[in-house]
């Protein structure tokens, strides 16, 4: 009898591991592991090459005749160098001459594109500024110093390259914005109680209201200067892929035209690429979603050129398809 006792449990517990095991087998029947079921696939990843200029935009080349190969060159009237403004609106006025083969600025009602002038105030994304006829408005300013850029443009944003066509000033504004507290609305309104004897408002000036206080360092024009153009803002559609890197470049040659500089281009987290000459590139392959793209002024070495802080500049861009 003490014999059955002692094999008593040995019995038990074979009884009992057989039990656990069947229900194991009825519920993974294969007996295969289930840590395979749980992986997950990973997001596909952005792999952008470099393509040709798209075919959309060199038959709108062809379609403009000589514009593509005019000179345009720019004259800044005002804000005049070194200038002092008191207030928190700043008057953009420009001169265009050169060579112009027909181009001249101007925006179809029906489009909503043609030729403008890109307008930078520091190093602040640029604002597209279309009819030359009236001034264009940088409002809110915040007191301090500025820098403003300006040169002119294609419909599809490809910047003019040629001599005279960038144009740089400094000025300094006295009593300026408070970014907090806009005077203006996005149409360029002034924010105020109309009078009811007020005459009908006029169209508001094409112009940008600053909601963050814009500021820039100081920038030695004797050294060279990488001014980020492209990408910008959202891209849709047939817009979204390929997307165009363009910059103004000054006081610098790249490699591939003679020089020692290149311009190091990164996008999101990628590995970092260069660009050796001085003429835009098309990237294919994006894929939905917020971007930052990089564009950075180097040495032979590698080494960022410093002037002003404006030489390596990030900008976010969003991808929808």
């Amino acid at each position: 009898m003490g014999q059955y006792r002692k094999l008593l449990p040995l019995s038990l517990a074979l009884a009992i591991g057989a039990f656990f095991f069947a229900a194991c087998s009825a519920q993974n029947p294969d007996n295969s592991s289930t840590t395979a079921s749980n992986n997950v696939t990973p997001p596909p990843k952005q792999v952008l090459t470099v393509v040709p200029r798209p075919a959309k935009i060199a038959d709108l080349m062809k379609s403009r005749g000589e514009q593509d190969e005019a000179k345009p060159t720019v004259k800044i009237v005002s804000p005049a160098k070194d200038a002092v403004i008191t207030g928190a609106k700043v008057e953009v006025k420009l001169d265009l001459s050169g060579d112009l083969k027909g181009y001249m600025p101007h925006k179809d009602p029906a489009t909503g594109k043609g030729n403008h002038i890109h307008v930078i105030l520091d190093n602040q994304p640029y604002e597209a500024y279309y009819e030359l006829g009236q001034p264009f408005e940088l409002r809110n300013v915040t007191a301090g110093k500025h820098t403003l850029r300006v040169f002119p443009s294609r419909p599809w944003h490809e910047s003019y390259k040629s001599d005279g066509a960038f144009q740089m000033v400094s000025f300094t504004v006295k009593g300026g914005g408070d970014p907090t507290k806009p005077t203006t609305t996005n149409s360029g309104q002034t924010v105020a109680s109309p009078s009811p004897n007020a005459s009908p408002a006029t169209p508001p000036r094409e112009g940008k209201d600053y909601a963050a206080p814009s500021t820039g360092g100081d920038v030695d024009p004797a050294k060279p200067l990488l001014t980020y153009s492209r990408p910008k803002g959202e891209y849709k559609g047939e817009d979204s892929d390929p997307i165009m890197i363009d910059f103004w470049l000054v006081g610098a040659k790249l490699q591939g035209d003679g020089g020692e500089y290149r311009v190091r281009y990164i996008v999101d987290d990628d590995e970092p690429k260069f660009i050796d000459k001085w003429e835009p590139i098309w990237l294919s392959g994006w894929l939905s979603g917020k971007h930052t793209v990089l564009l950075e002024l180097v040495d032979k070495d590698g080494r960022p050129v410093e002037n002003g802080g404006y030489n390596s500049t990030k900008r976010e861009i969003t991808v929808v398809k």
